[in-house]
């Protein structure tokens, strides 16, 4: 096999690969003790982390990125779902072209990669979508003859930094300006949700500064609901009362405030009064002001995180603004995709297929397609159009489409019918026998039939013998009729009683006559 190379052109030492790298430690700068820059956080605050973050000193942004998703549900509920959104779908890999070696490495990391944890793993590869990045450790396992990711350990990006000479170059910090992270050792995961450097493209820097606003304002909420929440009470003493009765009054409304009781002489009296603001939802004098701009903040998270509000939050706009949004909200998800798909070829499948197999001139291609959304109503439709039109068309790919399995042999089933439509056929032989000239025309399909008026001749004969039939018994019920009531009444009793299976026969058949002449038109141009 031939020797690997790193980045800078050195022989890689693959001892390196079995070693754990970022583990936490109880002393140094990976500790798992973090700061809290969210308490009491404010403006000149926040300017400040985040110019420091710019500046290389991530610490404190990270550590306010993650406690975003600890603090503001809402934002924790829409990072979650775009992070959900791309880690579930299935992972597809490709081989490089068709030679056998190819389909070998194809099919060795379609085998690593089938395992029970890849969505998790896959969702802390994306917990870049809010932070701007992520750092997750390949633990490598060896065994006699392979190398395989035993797991993929996500790694706190507070013990990450960036060179500040590009800002790109991510650096593990040693307590020193920081150590190279080794080939084929780390999963590093940028999200850009805007172009700049990695530390910048995260969307909890946006949001933090709506988060703090936010919090502000629930923080008011609170205390207005402190205030108007309970009735404003009253205490009423005696024109004679004393300097020590207005004390012991004074005391009695603060206890009842907290401890719901008190004992006050008889002389004096403590009324309830019904706050005018009780902390409605709606309006500036009762509260509305604080939940209307909370809840516009949320708007504003949903859209930076998914790009619309409809599917986060109860607005108007109907079927057409929801199925716009999630058009939007699927070019995203289209995007999250590409790119993690791309660090996984990148960071991963090349290494898998590198120590495994050497290096190679083409890789297998690993990709997250998102499934297309079928309308099966539609669809269904569009598929009778075409086998109507004589298209041949694949019974497996249709039930692939729609989701249909292959049923198995003797499995009960529902339905029978084939993609073309069935003829339809009589009962028995002897209708065969009393309409053999219109089955003479209906074995004509393998030739042109042009002439309509001979077809429509040819049923009406065919009919004519089931029609007297009927006729002679509708007849024979009018003729011993008193009225044209009782014939009614009698011609519906005697209808349950009819044969009009002759007749019915014939009508199939003509259809069926019908359906080939169109056919043939067609076929004729």
């Amino acid at each position: 096999m031939a020797v690997i190379l790193n980045s800078d052109g050195t022989p890689m030492r693959k001892e390196v690969l079995l070693e754990e790298v970022a583990a936490p430690t109880m002393t140094g700068v990976r500790s798992v003790l973090a700061g809290h820059p969210a308490q009491g956080l404010t403006p000149p605050r926040l300017a400040s982390l985040l110019r420091a973050a710019e500046q290389g000193d991530p610490l404190s942004y990270f550590e306010l990125a993650e406690e975003l998703e600890e603090k503001d549900l809402h934002y924790l509920g829409v990072i979650g779902t775009r992070k959900r959104s791309v880690s579930g779908l299935e992972l597809v890999v490709e081989a490089a072209d068709n030679s056998k070696a190819a389909q070998l490495h194809a099919d060795f990391v379609r085998d690593v990669l089938n395992r029970d944890t890849i969505q998790e793993e896959l969702f802390d590869v994306l917990d870049a979508t809010g932070k701007g990045v992520s750092f997750v450790e390949i633990m490598w396992e060896k065994s006699a003859k392979q190398w395989t990711p035993g797991r993929l350990e996500w790694r706190d990006p507070r013990w990450f930094t960036f060179a500040v000479t590009d800002g790109r170059t991510p650096l593990l910090r040693d307590g020193a300006s920081g150590m190279p992270l080794p080939d084929f050792k780390f999963i590093f995961h940028e999200v850009k949700a805007k172009s700049g450097i990695p530390i910048r493209g995260g969307l909890a820097r946006a949001i933090s500064w709506y988060y703090m606003f936010k919090n502000f304002a629930v923080k008011d909420w609170v205390v207005f609901a402190e205030v108007y929440g309970q009735p404003i009470r009253i205490g009423k003493y005696h024109k004679m009362a004393t300097e020590e009765d207005k004390a012991v009054l004074r005391r009695a409304v603060g206890m009842i405030g907290t401890d719901a009781a008190a004992i006050i002489p008889d002389s004096m009296m403590i009324e309830f009064v019904q706050a005018a603001s009780s902390g409605g939802s709606s309006g500036s004098g009762n509260g509305g002001l604080y939940s209307s701009l909370a809840n516009w903040i949320d708007q504003q998270v949903s859209k930076a995180i998914l790009g619309q509000t409809t599917t986060t939050d109860a607005i108007s706009g109907g079927h057409a603004v929801s199925k716009e949004h999630q058009e939007v909200r699927l070019d995203i998800q289209q995007s999250d995709a590409r790119q993690l798909a791309a660090t996984l070829n990148r960071q991963l499948v090349r290494p898998l297929i590198d120590l495994n197999f050497g290096p190679q001139d083409v890789y297998p291609k690993l990709s997250l397609p998102i499934p297309e959304s079928l309308d099966m109503q539609a669809f269904a439709s569009a598929v009778k159009t075409a086998a109507d039109a004589q298209l041949k068309i694949p019974a497996k790919w249709v039930r692939d489409k729609m989701g249909i399995p292959e049923p198995e042999e003797d499995e009960e089933v529902i339905g029978n019918a084939p993609l073309m439509p069935a003829f339809p056929q009589p009962d028995t032989e002897n209708a065969r026998a009393r309409h053999s000239g219109t089955f003479a025309l209906a074995g004509a399909a393998s030739r042109p039939i042009r002439d309509i008026d001979q077809l429509t001749e040819a049923a009406i004969v065919a009919a004519d013998s089931a029609a007297t039939k009927m006729i002679d018994q509708v007849r024979e019920i009018m003729e011993s009729s008193s009225d044209l009531a009782d014939f009614a009444s009698r011609l519906l009793d005697a209808y349950p009683d009819m044969d009009v299976r002759e007749m019915g026969d014939v009508i199939g058949e003509a259809l069926a006559v019908a359906d080939l002449a169109g056919r043939a038109a067609l076929l004729d141009g």
